[in-house]
């Protein structure tokens, strides 16, 4: 079944760019100019990812994903690639916290958009990314699970929210128990392409699991932070 893709974009020569090289490509793809119209498709196609510019010109790009992932039904769970203005980390760390999967900055080839697709994608489907490797289908450390099949985490039973992204960052770390990663190989272990120059989303996302996974964020037991270097997952944990 072709894979559905929504861009909310109010540059509709860009729109239609991206539009005619994505369905040469396979996707089946629907074009939005506004926020508000954008929502509607949502609800309307069900898409599988959506492209989200953050400069629209009836509300805030941020604001769209906020509800985007504040929806509670089908289309809290679907990805979302943010385009953001080049050299502004700031929009895409808050959209990061707020549950966007990935961004990209403007301007970008289609290229290098495909592959961001493509990988956001893989790593929502059941043989994409981190998610296939080890032999066992559920980790568990202490009273946390992980279920690589059903794409779940648990902490004593109560389910915890992730993008899929942040999902993969935690497989790839609890894969290599009580081994430091810098964030070069952690992200390398998951997106398969090295660091950004001065990314620091990595801190981000990390920000994220540990707020899910964790009885005090602050004080954190499961996912450590060592510093200049990187961070390790504890292998014993409650």
């Amino acid at each position: 079944m072709t894979q559905q893709l929504l861009m909310i974009e109010d540059d509709t020569r860009l729109a239609g760019m991206v539009g005619e090289y994505l369905r040469q490509s396979g996707y089946g793809f629907t074009h939005a100019a506004t926020g508000a119209s954008g929502l509607e498709a949502l609800q309307a196609s069900r898409p599988d990812l959506v492209i989200l510019d953050l400069m629209l010109p009836d509300m805030d790009g941020l604001e769209v994903c906020r509800r985007i992932k504040a929806q509670g039904s089908e289309s809290a769970h679907t990805a979302v690639l943010m385009l953001t203005a080049k050299g502004d980390p700031m929009d895409r760390i808050v959209g990061l916290e707020i549950g966007a999967d990935d961004y990209l900055p403007k301007p970008f080839e289609p290229r290098e958009l495909l592959a961001r697709i493509r990988a956001v994608l893989r790593r929502g489907g059941d043989s994409g990314g981190a998610a296939a490797a080890g032999s066992h289908k559920v980790m568990r450390f202490g009273s946390l699970e992980i279920d690589r099949d059903a794409r779940t985490v648990t902490v004593s039973g109560a389910p915890c929210e992730l993008t899929s992204y942040q999902f993969d960052l935690l497989v790839a770390l609890s894969e290599r128990a009580g081994r430091v990663l810098s964030r070069d190989q952690i992200m390398e272990a998951v997106r398969g392409r090295e660091l950004e120059a001065f990314d620091r989303s990595i801190d981000v996302h990390m920000g994220r699991i540990r707020s899910a996974i964790e009885t005090d964020a602050k004080d954190p037991k499961r996912i450590l932070t060592v510093r200049g270097v990187g961070y390790v997952f504890a292998k014993q944990q409650d």
